[in-house]
């Protein structure tokens, strides 16, 4: 994730770190923690880039680029 995010050219110079909450082997289940350092309020920045369906994305996208 740390790869992902920091090398993402949307999210790289917000990204700060990602670490892993909770794993599961039984049930391949991962929660991760990702922390941004938002710049002071820019309008729209926090409903559109920091938007939790963006920044899904970006890791969605990741992954089919690697496919």
């Amino acid at each position: 994730l740390r790869d992902v995010y920091s090398s993402s050219p949307a999210l790289g110079r917000y990204f700060r770190s990602a670490q892993v909450v909770y794993y599961s082997n039984a049930s391949s289940t991962v929660f991760y923690q990702l922390e941004f350092s938002v710049p002071p309020s820019t309008e729209g920045f926090m409903e559109n880039t920091m938007n939790p369906d963006f920044i899904r994305n970006v890791l969605r996208q990741n992954i089919y680029d690697e496919e």
